[in-house]
């Protein structure tokens, strides 16, 4: 069935005739550091696209390093230049995570940390400054151990618990996360992405998802009765109806890993979905609005993992531009996602004007039947010291860790530092 959602919606989005404007968030015409402008696709917060628009953004920190900040003017000036003459626009970010655990398995590691190295950018090549851009993306990590034994990414299942502590931050070396076209057309109706890319990064989106930013998680920043292959090879459709309605559809690779470049080494086995979502107007799409996803995995014949389907339904809401509340649930059946019913929610508050609180729950319902209900609590503080730099300290509580019954809680702390260029 959601296949079959797939192709209508590209049926939809040659034919539908709606008011002028892309499906792209726009800039948001904020003051920028090197001039970023444009629309940046169709995708989530963790997208090139949007990572880009925010890091642009000129923040007033609470605590100022006014020497720190001009020292990277005359970077953020080359930027804009390059930016100007040829389309390209360019991000470049440091990013480290250290987690410590309360309580680990028999002789595992209760310490973890990681670095990550990311170049990304878009590069606008035909019709700059027209409804219809179309943009070439790419995104290239370094993602490494930093001091210990196991990165913050394999920490969880180290103490017993059934999820990630530390999303994105391993030591899977250099990888490329992002390639790919991104198109509008159809004067800027509908939006197009082919290529490689990581298909979390432009379904079930909400506006707290940026483990780069927000919160550690796994099952805070991801749905998890999802089956969601890593960055692969895939197609993604987009339109909106009206100002106020969008559909989404894309397949991927079901066998997508982000550090092996394949491209359907295992055949044609397909991730696919279809999403329709309702926001107050194309400028909230982030910050107030609801979804439902319908997703199906096939079956991966060499991996042994039969086929499996859900839903899943998100969305938030912004308050006085300071208070965002967020929800997600999901249902699935199959083995294949980590958790077969699992139940997100959480509130996150501007401070300081650029520093941000938030708090994250979720209960989860593994598909493997033989264990136990797992709840997940996450609280973080992100610290805006400069233009460039945050510090995050974090604090996880675990009730009944899933792959550990001995331990009925377990406290994972973290401190994450971000620098941007």
């Amino acid at each position: 069935m959601i296949r079959s959602l797939f192709f209508v919606l590209i049926a939809t989005c040659l034919v539908v005739t709606t008011p002028e404007f892309s499906f792209a968030k726009e800039s948001s015409g904020k003051p920028s550091k090197s001039g970023f402008k444009g629309d940046v696709g169709f995708g989530g917060p963790t997208s090139v696209g949007e990572q880009l628009r925010e890091d642009d953004e000129l923040k007033e920190p609470a605590f100022r390093f006014p020497g720190f900040d001009a020292f990277f003017t005359p970077w953020f000036e080359w930027k804009k230049k390059i930016n100007d003459q040829y389309g390209l626009q360019l991000g470049f970010d440091y990013n480290v995570l250290y987690q410590g655990a309360s309580d680990t398995l028999p002789r595992n590691e209760d310490q973890a940390a990681s670095g990550a190295v990311r170049f990304f950018g878009r590069w606008t090549l035909f019709g700059r400054d027209t409804k219809n851009p179309g943009t070439l993306v790419f995104k290239v990590e370094n993602r490494h151990r930093v001091g210990t034994d196991i990165p913050p990414s394999q920490l969880g299942f180290d103490i017993g618990y059934n999820g990630i502590t530390g999303l994105l931050f391993s030591d899977a070396g250099t990888i490329l996360v992002d390639l790919n076209w991104q198109q509008l057309f159809n004067g800027g109706r509908g939006g197009l992405i082919v290529g490689r890319f990581d298909p979390n990064d432009y379904m079930d989106v909400s506006g707290q998802t940026n483990p780069w930013t927000t919160f550690s998680n796994l099952a805070i920043s991801v749905n998890t009765s999802i089956a969601l292959p890593d960055s692969s090879a895939g197609l993604g459709l987009g339109h909106w109806i009206g100002e106020q309605v969008f559909v989404l559809g894309g397949l991927n690779d079901a066998n997508g890993v982000v550090d092996e470049v394949e491209f359907f080494e295992h055949g044609a086995e397909f991730y696919t979905y279809f999403e329709l979502g309702w926001t107050p107007s194309r400028a909230q799409r982030y910050t107030n609005h609801i979804h439902a996803t319908f997703w199906h995995v096939d079956e991966r014949q060499d991996a042994g993992v039969p086929e499996s389907e859900g839903i899943a339904m998100g969305g938030n809401w912004t308050f006085a531009e300071k208070w965002m509340l967020f929800f997600r649930a999901g249902w699935s059946d199959g083995i294949a996602p980590l958790m077969n019913e699992t139940i997100t929610g959480g509130v996150l508050r501007r401070v300081h004007k650029r520093d941000l609180l938030g708090l994250g729950f979720n209960w989860g319902d593994p598909s493997d039947d033989m264990l136990r209900d797992q709840y997940s609590t996450e609280v973080f503080y992100r610290f805006q010291f400069a233009q460039n730099l945050a510090l995050t300290p974090s604090l996880q509580w675990l009730v009944d860790p899933a792959l550990n019954p001995e331990e009925d809680q377990i406290f994972v702390w973290g401190l994450r530092m971000r620098l941007t260029l």
